[in-house]
């Protein structure tokens, strides 16, 4: 679904008028949160956020994944593998399995990393553990309470922040603020922005680490752009972001479109966007993970030529801090677990 403007305004009446139903989705997940879940024997970093949409959690696995085999580990993913059919536990594999069997998400990781997808997280976590991970980097999980944690680094946006504060449907809140902000082990802030400073005040005051991160633009893709006039389009979370990324870069972005999150681009969609582009002499410019739902369709695939991707990665103003912090998390588990 495309995330509605009021929940990321000031509370309408709109919202207000939802808040009931609100507060019975939140009380019903914030129960569902204070439950113990299981152990698979090895730690357990949990990447998510408080609200649905996008933040920047495929970006900071990936840095995490950098971090944890610098340290000598091997780390897996374990996915739900959400817009995919495959009910798992299974190991992706991106020669065979498309975005519509397993998500897009983890079929992009999976070029990069180990990645399990699993609607039963704690099988998922088995299977990475007996296929040689050291440590499972879980993706997204944070509200669900079936896999033990033994750290939740939640990463939120520093211009969108967690938007109205309602719960959904009246607002982006997967859960009330409070229960989630409890269960935080670090909150990674990404961008520029005062949306998530309050936040960031109560977990410094109780002693988290708050993580300051930027995403920066691959210099190749850049590299690839420069000169060109670009028509870009996104379906993820938060695609004004792409957009402002690309501009930031230099990019010039001519025209731009918006689709839902994990949007199932059809052959119609892709074609009218490549002759638009055609018509205007304009370069088709997209993110990573709508890319990997385009090569893996067999419908779309003919056009991934002529259409450019731009990658980014996430960078950490303090890296010493969050090494610091993942290292002591590791060796806690590992006391705890012995």
């Amino acid at each position: 679904m495309r995330e509605p403007a009021f929940w990321y305004r000031p509370p309408s009446l709109l919202s207000r008028l939802l808040a009931p139903l609100g507060a019975i989705y939140g009380a019903i997940t914030a129960r569902r949160m204070s439950r113990a879940g299981a152990s698979p024997g090895i730690p357990v970093l949990c990447v998510g956020n408080y609200h649905l949409g996008g933040a920047g959690k495929t970006p900071t696995t990936l840095a995490l994944v950098k971090l944890l085999r610098e340290l000598g580990e091997q780390p897996f993913v374990v996915s739900r593998g959400y817009g995919g059919t495959q009910q798992g536990p299974l190991r992706v594999d991106p020669a065979s399995h498309s975005a519509a069997d397993v998500g897009d998400e983890p079929l992009m990781l999976a070029s990069n990393v180990s990645v399990i997808v699993s609607r039963d997280r704690v099988a998922g976590a088995s299977l990475a553990r007996t296929s040689g991970a050291s440590v499972v980097l879980l993706d997204d999980g944070f509200q669900n309470p079936a896999l033990a944690k033994d750290a939740s680094l939640i990463v939120i946006d520093a211009a969108r922040g967690i938007g109205n504060g309602g719960v959904f449907p009246a607002g982006p809140l997967r859960a009330p603020v409070e229960p989630q902000v409890a269960r935080t082990d670090a909150l990674i802030v990404i961008g520029a922005g005062d949306a998530a400073d309050h936040i960031a005040a109560v977990l410094a005051k109780r002693g988290a680490p708050v993580l300051r991160a930027r995403l920066v633009p691959g210099q190749a893709s850049v590299d690839a752009l420069r000169g060109q006039r670009v028509l870009a389009f996104a379906g993820i979370g938060d695609p004004a972001r792409f957009f402002a990324t690309l501009r930031a870069s230099g990019v010039d972005v001519i025209e731009q479109r918006a689709f839902a999150d994990h949007h199932p681009f059809t052959p119609d969609e892709i074609g009218r966007l490549v002759s638009d582009a055609t018509a205007k002499t304009l370069k088709l410019v997209t993110t990573e993970k709508d890319m990997a739902r385009i090569r893996s369709d067999a419908r779309l695939k003919a056009y991934a030529d002529r259409i450019a991707t731009f990658a980014v990665t996430l960078r950490f103003d303090d890296e010493t801090a969050l090494r610091d912090f993942v290292t002591a998390r590791l060796a806690k588990a590992r006391a705890i677990n012995l």
